[in-house]
């Protein structure tokens, strides 16, 4: 019965078709150079629109093949496998299948757009604005004071990270140093590195102090929206008073306070690791 509706269904639209395309014919000789490009194609677009329907009603209404009756003296093994097989894929399956192709269709066409350091240094800072930064352990390769004493060298697995802050962040780096020999070996390994050329960072933005409550008060007096750290004694200090926190270290820390975070290094934070 539903088949038949179907048949019945789509004569109706052929015939259909047949008078609209012997009234276009006969429109056509008479009234052609009277028309405009704008009754021309609702015309075609009326004939697409009906060719594209009678296309989308013909196809499941076209009868499948009936399938030859198996025999009586088929094993009834074979029965239970043709049944098993016609229940191997559900329902659900066959459009999750057809919504995966379609994504790998659009990720074709539309790849995925991988953010740039820029943006991703953008969204870890919360878009803050003024950044504090200690230079050992987070930007120098020493560990500490004494260390510097002896020679600053400036990570290069940092170097870029450290680059991209300048570009949209006020930046200021500070140290506790033992002497002006100190002083002038750390900032001349900012200058080798192209960090006084390259970014936005200028000489008068390194401070160097005495003791590390004189860091602590840099800190304060600065208020910025980040501090980057590698002394846990500062961070827990200054969490009550600084809006986000950043400890380096190469263990992970308990957290002491939800604004601090911590990571193995500042590369690993930004995710260029």
């Amino acid at each position: 019965m539903a088949e038949s509706s179907k048949e019945e269904l789509v004569q109706l639209i052929k015939r259909f078709g047949a008078y609209l395309t012997v009234k276009i014919s006969n429109l056509l000789p008479i009234s052609l150079q009277n028309l405009n490009s704008r009754s021309l194609g609702a015309i075609a677009g009326l004939a697409v629109a009906i060719v594209f329907t009678w296309r989308l009603l013909r196809s499941p209404s076209q009868p499948q093949r009936r399938q030859p009756k198996r025999q009586a003296g088929t094993p009834s093994s074979s029965g239970v496998s043709t049944h098993s097989n016609a229940n191997l894929v559900p329902p659900g399956v066959s459009s999750s299948l057809e919504d995966s192709r379609a994504q790998n269709v659009v990720d074709e066409f539309f790849p995925p757009v991988k953010p740039t350091l820029g943006q991703i240094v953008r969204q870890k800072l919360s878009e803050g604005r003024k950044v504090t930064c200690r230079l050992v352990g987070v930007i120098l390769e020493e560990s500490s004071p004494e260390e510097i004493q002896k020679q600053a060298t400036v990570r290069s697995s940092v170097l870029e990270v450290l680059l991209e802050i300048t570009k949209f962040c006020d930046l200021y780096l500070m140290e506790r140093v033992l002497d002006d020999e100190s002083e002038r070996k750390v900032l001349q390994a900012l200058e080798d590195a192209g960090v006084f050329t390259s970014g936005g960072l200028v000489k008068d933005k390194v401070l160097f102090c005495s003791t590390e409550n004189g860091r602590t008060s840099f800190v304060r007096q600065l208020e910025p929206d980040w501090h980057i750290d590698s002394n846990p004694e500062i961070v827990t200090q200054l969490a009550r008073f600084i809006k986000y926190q950043l400890h380096i270290s190469p263990t992970r820390p308990e957290r002491t306070a939800p604004n601090v975070f911590s990571a193995p290094s500042l590369e690993q934070f930004f995710g260029c690791v």
